[in-house]
């Protein structure tokens, strides 16, 4: 199976070397290594010259996230496209080939997602290596069937910029009767740089773009229950958080999701009744 790796960057030139060797140096070798820089006023763009033998797709304008994954994953002759984070990296040079070898084993499992450390949890909390089911994966490392990908269309493009993509492909993905699973103990390291890295938008995104989700995929029986208690918990962790000031990005965000609400009031394609209960059933 052939694997693209694509990897999104904007203005992180200082820790994205890092994200590209890590991928370069992956035992596995029917695959490709990819970099769309989303329009970097840094040095991004310079990087290139360190880094021949990867494809660089340079934006001129800021395109986001899903815009980029959706190209990766729209590009032809891949099988699979492993998602790596500008500020994340494999820790162990065979985890891709190890992630393949589940994949090809069984062709039910839609996304897989590799276990995580960081600085909040720099150290693993299993050794044992094993296929945990799951209703989600992580963003900074994970691996996509593109052909069930296809089936559901790819990413679905969010007000925000940043929040959920990753559940509302994991939701579609259960829905048409694929597996979402966690690769538990093969891990890749996710710095969570603050370079380019804005708190508040982010949680505003984030608050915003998980309103969104369960307005667009929640069936009709549960959808006003599951919002309001969805914003409920969203103000709860706002107002408990004690080290940052989420309070007016909480807002902000169900603010931007109202506002949403009135002008996308056809975007909404919620899943079947069995797909959504078998989408909470599997929630790690």
């Amino acid at each position: 199976m052939k694997v693209l790796i694509g990897i999104t960057s904007k203005n992180r030139a200082a820790i994205l070397p890092k994200a590209i060797t890590s991928a370069l140096n992956q035992t596995y070798q029917n695959k490709e290594v990819w970099v769309f820089d989303d329009a970097s006023i840094d040095d991004t763009a310079k990087l290139q010259e360190s880094f021949p033998q990867v494809k660089w797709i340079i934006s001129e304008n800021p395109k986001g996230l899903v815009f980029a994954r959706n190209l990766f994953m729209n590009t032809p002759g891949f099988d699979l496209f492993c998602s790596l984070d500008d500020d994340a990296w494999f820790i162990n040079p065979d985890s891709l080939a190890e992630g393949v070898k589940v994949l090809e084993k069984d062709p039910t499992i839609g996304a897989l997602g590799f276990d995580m450390l960081s600085p909040d949890y720099p150290n693993p909390k299993e050794t044992k290596v094993y296929v945990k089911a799951s209703n989600n994966f992580i963003g900074c490392g994970h691996i996509i069937r593109l052909t069930a990908a296809k089936e559901i269309n790819f990413y679905t493009p969010n007000p925000g910029f940043y929040g959920t993509e990753e559940k509302d492909l994991s939701i579609r993905l259960v829905d048409k009767g694929y597996k979402v699973v966690f690769y538990k103990g093969v891990y890749v390291w996710h710095d969570k740089t603050p370079i380019a890295r804005d708190l508040n938008k982010q949680h505003r995104s984030g608050v915003c773009n998980d309103l969104v989700f369960l307005y667009r995929r929640t069936p009709a029986l549960f959808l006003w229950p599951t919002l309001i208690l969805q914003i409920a918990k969203h103000l709860k962790f706002a107002l408990t958080y004690k080290h940052h000031n989420f309070i007016p990005a909480c807002k902000q965000g169900v603010n931007d999701f109202l506002k949403w609400l009135v002008t996308k009031e056809t975007d909404r394609k919620a899943v079947s009744m069995a797909g959504f209960i078998k989408f909470i059933k599997a929630r790690t």
